[in-house]
């Protein structure tokens, strides 16, 4: 059974750490991402047994804090514990690495987490693949697709359900690529 009160505490802290952001390309708030990658995740948590939903909805919505936030990663810590924690951190791009080896890198860290952290990766790239940002070219589109399909490669052994629907919205992305 899933916490409401964790969920509600892990809503708090990323609407809060993610305060007057906006989604790529939009004029709607961060924090509907976020929600939206923990509705993906939580759908497919239910469905599958053994797996810890609290992890995987602390971690959803959480999962852009350190990215993209000042939040520090002791109030994480302090307020979610050490496997939340290990779980963002791996959900987070090195920064100091190229820009072509952050995912790769990223990647690699996820799948020394709990499938779980697999689960909200694959959750999050499902919710990115919509209509692109209009500023975004063919071939910034198209990388960005490719990405997702490695990302499925990488991590379609953690859930069925969102591999598939990953899969789904790599061929409803495709669109976007012509």
């Amino acid at each position: 059974m899933w916490s409401q009160e964790l969920y509600r505490e892990a809503l708090l802290v990323a609407a809060h750490s993610h305060s007057g952001q906006k989604i790529t390309g939009s004029n709607l708030s961060y924090i509907i991402h976020c929600v939206n990658v923990c509705n993906e995740t939580l759908h497919a948590a239910l469905k599958r047994a053994g797996t810890d939903i609290n992890l995987c909805v602390a971690c959803s919505l959480l999962h852009d804090c350190i990215e993209d936030t000042h939040i520090p990663l002791s109030f994480i810590m302090d307020k979610f514990g050490e496997q939340v924690l290990s779980g963002v951190l791996a959900l987070t791009k090195d920064e100091k690495l190229p820009k072509e080896n952050r995912m790769a890198d990223s990647l690699k860290r996820i799948k020394d987490q709990p499938h779980e952290i697999w689960m909200v990766k694959l959750a999050d790239r499902i919710v990115n693949l919509a209509p692109p940002p209009a500023q975004w070219s063919k071939e910034k589109t198209a990388a960005y697709r490719d990405e997702a399909i490695f990302i499925y490669e990488e991590l379609k052994e953690a859930d069925i359900n969102l591999a598939d629907r990953l899969l789904q919205k790599i061929s409803l992305y495709e669109a976007y690529t012509i």
